[in-house]
């Protein structure tokens, strides 16, 4: 009879991936605090004092682990600049004492966890060890989420308004009874929402609208 494989700590699961942690953190004593934790659990630490330190070597692998700071925009802004340099690292943000709305608006700008300082050593791991798992997954799912609120930021507020009401089924004479315009204007935004999100059928733009709106957390 085969014995069963014992369960490995999710530490221990973590630190067989070895990633890159880049953590942004003023603080130079919790810098070095935070680059120990990563080194005890056997990854590489990378250390930035601030969000322009880390684009001037802006990574392309690894993990951001970055304090949110609401004075430079927090962890949203860690995520734009990345975004506008075309990456997409998982980020995990950090803070003294989180306040529950900050930490709503975190992982709704796409963080993947938020973690209190000082890190508690074991929930690092953990999380850290799902991030592993699912970093290539995060990546994909990122990249099309930013594409697609980029297409959409394009689009006009009617253009808008179309593709809200076509993504709940609705018919082009519905859509133009709520908005409370003629079926002929609804066709014309219609066509012109379509060729500014490039899309070649009302599913692919349905589509792009699920994918700006969706939600890429991972809980640990």
């Amino acid at each position: 009879m085969r014995r069963a494989r014992p369960e490995i700590p999710a530490q221990l699961r973590a630190m067989e991936h070895h990633l890159i942690i880049r953590f942004v953190e003023p603080s130079s004593r919790v810098r070095a605090e935070l680059a120990r934790s990563a080194f005890a659990l056997g990854h590489h630490a990378e250390v930035y004092a601030d969000l322009e330190e880390l684009t001037d070597h802006m990574p392309e692998t690894g993990v951001v682990v970055a304090r949110d700071d609401p004075a430079t925009g927090g962890v949203a802004a860690v995520l734009a600049r990345l975004a506008e340099h075309g990456h997409w690292l998982p980020l995990i943000a950090t803070d003294t004492a989180p306040h529950p709305h900050r930490i709503v608006a975190a992982m709704k700008a796409g963080a993947l966890d938020y973690l209190p300082l000082p890190l508690d050593a074991r929930r690092f791991a953990a999380a850290l060890d799902q991030i592993a798992i699912d970093i290539a997954r995060h990546g994909q799912a990122r990249r099309r989420m930013v594409e697609a609120r980029s297409r959409i930021a394009g689009l006009s507020a009617r253009e808008r308004e179309v593709l809200h009401w076509l993504a709940e089924g609705s018919s082009n004479k519905t859509i133009a009874r709520e908005l409370a315009i003629s079926p002929r204007t609804v066709e014309i935004h219609r066509a012109n929402m379509m060729a500014k999100l490039g899309a070649k059928h009302a599913a692919e733009a349905v589509r792009l609208r699920i994918e700006a709106a969706m939600d890429i957390g991972v809980a640990a």
